[in-house]
């Protein structure tokens, strides 16, 4: 039970920084939907990127400052190789 309501906030978290980057990264984007699916594999890349660089993240706003900064990079490499 405790492992499902983990999986719940790791969506959550993740649904609201994939919205959050959309909105910091203006510009054609994949729509509300599209963003937030592109948010929660951001969260896993910032979950990376954040253990590579030393960084660790507490609690729920680090947790979703962690996520939106792997959507945001997400976001920005789909847009480049979209464009491409």
């Amino acid at each position: 039970m405790d492992s499902l309501r983990s999986v719940i906030w790791f969506l959550l978290i993740g649904g609201i920084a994939g919205f959050l980057a959309g909105k910091i990264m203006r510009g054609h984007g994949y729509g509300v939907v599209g963003d937030i699916l592109l948010g929660i594999f951001g969260a896993v890349i910032g979950g990376f990127l954040f253990a590579l660089l030393g960084l660790a993240s507490v609690g729920l706003i680090g947790s979703l400052v962690t996520a939106t900064v792997g959507a945001m990079v997400v976001l920005w490499l789909a847009r480049r190789f979209h464009a491409a």
